[in-house]
């Protein structure tokens, strides 16, 4: 009996270090093989992205670039995609409300990953928590799509160029377009071989020393009259400085507007001849009486209407007025003539 124990003994024991040794060699697997730790040295977050973009269960999960973790499940969830990762608790502390989770990719065949920005503001998520997500950004089939539109783009706008629509168009396949180019272009070499020959105002400023000169003295005294104005002198300058000039702009100002309030008013004889009806009717009045009065003269009615209009009248007081400028000029050549006065006493 006793050696029968012995030998049971022996057996467990060589059992026991069998079970410890595979455990040690799962311990090692798991530290070795990955990098998301023990199951109690990790703690599980969510994220929703509206595409995958490669991502699969297994796929590396990064916070700032150093893998922490792991994906362990994908859902929908309505039209996006709900992926669930385990991650250290040691990053626990730089996974915050304000961390963004967006597609990274391991290689360039397609492989997704999480990338997480660490943060320090904010608070650290629970387990469970939701991260943000940014944008998916494009993938390399989104790339060649957009390259083939922009091909099929190219291809179509090269394919107006040849059918001769648009400007471009019109001036690779319009002769007429064509020449007036080229009769464009020989006139602007023609303007750039008269500026360099100094013809014309232009040319003499670009090659006539003298004119440079001049207009650099011009500038000169602009400068200087710009400098007199800021420092107040001339009538131009005290308006642009002198306050006590202002403010009697503003008061003339001031008192324009009370003479515009006063005749909006009617106040005054121009005030009430702006407003008052009954002045302007009498003056529609007069103006009437003085135009039936020109009709009538006009017409020959009155002694001033046959003055103006009798001939006849108008030759007997022509006639008249040499009468009597003769009778004046008699009486200064004679004038005893007719003045002969007789005096008596008896």
């Amino acid at each position: 009996m006793p050696r029968t124990r012995s030998l049971a003994w022996s057996e467990l024991k060589i059992g026991v270090l069998a079970i410890a040794a595979l455990i040690i060699a799962a311990m090692l697997i798991f530290a070795l093989g990955g990098q998301g730790g023990f199951f109690w040295q990790r703690y599980s977050l969510k994220v929703r992205f509206p595409n995958a973009a490669g991502i699969k269960a297994g796929s590396p999960v990064r916070v700032a670039g150093v893998e922490v973790g792991s994906v362990t499940d994908m859902n929908f969830i309505g039209s996006q995609v709900e992926i669930e990762f385990e991650v250290l608790k040691d990053v626990q502390d730089r996974v915050r409300t304000t961390s963004v989770a967006t597609v990274g990719s391991v290689s360039l065949l397609g492989e997704g990953a999480i990338d997480i920005t660490a943060r320090t503001d904010g608070t650290p998520l629970p387990e469970w928590g939701y991260v943000k997500a940014a944008p998916v950004p494009a993938t390399l089939s989104d790339v060649a799509s957009r390259a083939s539109e922009g091909i099929e783009q190219v291809n179509m706008l090269v394919k107006d160029l040849r059918a001769g629509k648009g400007t471009a168009g019109r001036l690779l396949t319009d002769e007429a377009v064509y020449r007036q180019m080229e009769v464009l272009t020989t006139n602007a070499a023609n303007v750039t071989r008269a500026l360099q020959q100094g013809r014309g105002s232009l040319g003499r400023l670009l090659n006539d020393p003298t004119a440079a000169r001049e207009l650099e003295t011009s500038m000169t005294n602009l400068s200087l009259v710009a400098q007199r104005l800021s420092a107040g002198e001339g009538s131009l300058g005290k308006l642009l400085k002198d306050e006590q000039f202002f403010q009697t702009l503003t008061e003339a100002t001031r008192n324009f507007e009370a003479l515009g309030a006063r005749l909006n008013k009617g106040e005054g004889t121009a005030g009430k001849f702006l407003t008052d009806d009954a002045l302007y009717m009498r003056l529609t009045a007069v103006a009437d009486r003085f135009e039936r009065v020109a009709t009538q003269i006009s017409e020959g009615e009155g002694s001033a209407g046959r003055l103006l209009n009798d001939r006849q009248l108008y030759d007997n007081m022509n006639q008249a007025a040499g009468e009597l400028r003769g009778l004046i000029a008699d009486i200064r050549k004679d004038p005893r003539k007719y003045l002969n006065i007789k005096v008596s006493i008896f």
